[in-house]
């Protein structure tokens, strides 16, 4: 049997490299366009901020130690140019000499990857514009920045491989502005959770610039910069841009050849990664995949799942039955000293599906507070209200944060209801845990809900309570945190005061409690339900709420983050 794969990198390599555990006799050949067979895609951006300095670390394999380990033929610098389905034929061309030749195979596998967006506006083929998606263009950054001594850059994008080459960039002693045309950084979170991020990268001396989308792009007179245009008409003078906007399915020769495609021109595959078309599968950035939690068709580049699909396709081309049930878009990013994690949907994902949803906010510290050195994480937990299925989480913190999502993705997977996270029994030790993990929490909070022991109230339902004379807004704080900031409105009335000072609050009003993370207010909840007050709960507590006011006072132009008034 002789397979042909194209593209290698994450999903084409995991392909052959299991086809030949499951194959010796199979004949396989790789053909990758780029000049590495294989390598570290999400470490690109450390290699420009010197945190990987060794070239040689971002090529997990060469063509070299492929075939010696796996007697695989992998060709760098060689591009198939046309497939003929029908004759089981390719063309490729070594890219280096110019050679072009038809080869036949029996089954083919299409890993082409997807491709950096660039957008067709004014001066974007600037030498000193630059995209960031193979180790060339590493490369290409790496040098001009020190041929060039670069001192300022302008990063457009805010996801994930935008922020890393900002942090890098700026670890590097370069100033650095960020240009995003939405309102929020990271798409993984909802706009209240990226609130801690924006914070971060201002507190680095990034200048941050949401809701702003690039116009075109000039070079500056008497000089190397390049002038970035935004659709405001500001003009941001750099010695460089990065794009990071996006990536596009690269699916030019399936579409040729006739393959079905889908959502922006990806690939459409069934579960088992085969194509439209016999004996042609697909699998990585290229593809249309399910979403796992709405069903729906989505386009997720993730390595993880990638290596997955090339797992599967090479299970079934040697006689299995392997099925992808899907991707859930587990993932996390390390930003300074910060560390940001989701997996599932985001409420802003499950609004628009029309989900009715329930949602839990809190913020535990990572490990037990009496030990030293534990930091504060937010979690933000989105579940089903008529199932109490897991939807998806969200994790902005320090340490902790990683192993938590995993968790959850896991419960997930497993299909748990949000409450039973209560049930799960965790490693615990002081330096690592508490005895009631975060994890636990999520479920202790949303079982409270679901047996309604507690209600909520949220940030975007504050502006409503403020003029009405039918609520009692109750801080459950000490005096002494009060008087260090409090929501406007709030009477103070500490929770180991309430029962002494109930006569103080009306018991035709509906109470609106708030603490400082959430607890003290619920502990004030059960005391004034228990006494036949309607009460609420705010989820997140004035922690969460002091970090999107802040941020919805350094962004005028959020409204999500904003509280409706």
């Amino acid at each position: 049997m002789k397979v042909i794969i194209v593209g290698g990198v994450a999903g084409g390599a995991s392909a052959a490299a299991r086809l030949r555990r499951l194959d010796e006799k199979a004949e396989i050949t790789i053909y990758e366009r780029s000049g590495y067979i294989s390598y570290a895609n999400c470490g690109l951006p450390y290699y420009i901020g010197d945190v990987i300095s060794d070239q040689g670390e971002l090529t997990l394999q060469t063509p070299e130690s492929f075939y010696k380990r796996f007697h695989i033929e992998a060709k760098v610098h060689h591009e198939v140019m046309e497939i003929e389905p029908e004759k089981k034929m390719v063309t490729v061309c070594d890219l280096q000499t110019g050679k072009v030749w038809r080869e036949k195979y029996d089954k083919l596998i299409l890993s082409p990857g997807a491709k950096a967006i660039k957008p067709n506006i004014p001066g974007i083929d600037m030498e000193n514009i630059f995209t960031l998606r193979t180790v060339e263009d590493t490369l290409d950054i790496d040098n001009y920045v020190k041929a060039k001594n670069v001192k300022s850059a302008v990063v457009v994008g805010g996801g994930f491989i935008g922020l890393e080459a900002a942090e890098n960039l700026k670890h590097i002693g370069i100033n650095v502005t960020i240009v995003e045309a939405a309102h929020q950084v990271l798409s993984i979170l909802d706009e209240d959770m990226a609130c801690q991020i924006h914070a971060l990268l201002r507190e680095n001396d990034i200048e941050l610039l949401l809701g702003s989308g690039i116009a075109a792009f000039e070079k500056a007179e008497g000089g190397d910069q390049v002038i970035s245009i935004l659709a405001n008409g500001r003009r941001i003078y750099a010695d460089m841009v990065v794009l990071a906007i996006g990536v596009t399915p690269d699916t030019v020769l399936a579409q040729k050849a006739g393959i079905k495609t889908g959502l922006k021109g990806s690939i459409v595959v069934n579960e088992k990664m085969e194509t439209s078309i016999p004996d042609i599968y697909a699998i990585g950035d290229a593809i249309e995949v399910t979403h796992y939690i709405t069903g729906k068709k989505a386009l997720i580049s993730l390595a993880g799942p990638a290596n997955k699909q090339g797992r599967i396709v090479a299970d079934n081309i040697s006689g299995g039955e392997s099925i992808y049930k899907g991707t859930q878009g587990s993932s996390v990013i390390k930003l300074f000293d910060m560390t940001a994690a989701a997996t599932g949907i985001t409420e802003r994902v499950a609004k628009m599906a029309g989900i009715s949803y329930g949602k839990v906010i809190l913020s535990p510290a990572s490990h037990a507070s009496y030990y030293p050195g534990g930091k504060i994480m937010t979690i933000k937990a989105i579940f089903d209200q008529e199932t109490n299925r897991i939807l998806g989480a969200q994790i902005v913190g320090y340490e902790g944060v990683d192993k938590r999502i995993d968790v959850i993705a896991t419960a997930i997977r497993a299909g748990m209801r949000i409450n039973e996270l209560a049930e799960l029994e965790l490693a615990y030790a002081p330096p690592f845990s508490s005895a009631k993990d975060p994890v636990n929490m999520i479920g202790f909070i949303a079982e409270n809900l679901i047996t309604e022991k507690v209600k909520q109230f949220y940030y975007e339902d504050l502006g409503g309570l403020f003029n009405r004379k039918d609520v009692f807004l109750l801080d459950a704080r000490t005096p002494q945190e009060y008087a260090r900031g409090h929501v406007e409105g709030f009477l103070n009335i500490p929770v180991d005061e309430l029962r002494e000072r109930i006569m103080e609050i009306p018991n035709e009003k509906s109470v609106y409690v708030m603490c400082q993370s959430g607890l003290r207010s619920y502990i004030a909840c059960r005391i004034l339900s228990n006494l036949g007050y309607e009460c609420y709960n705010f989820a997140g507590g004035y922690r969460f709420f002091s970090m999107v006011e802040k941020e919805n006072l350094a962004n005028p132009n959020s409204y999500t983050c904003g509280m409706e008034k």
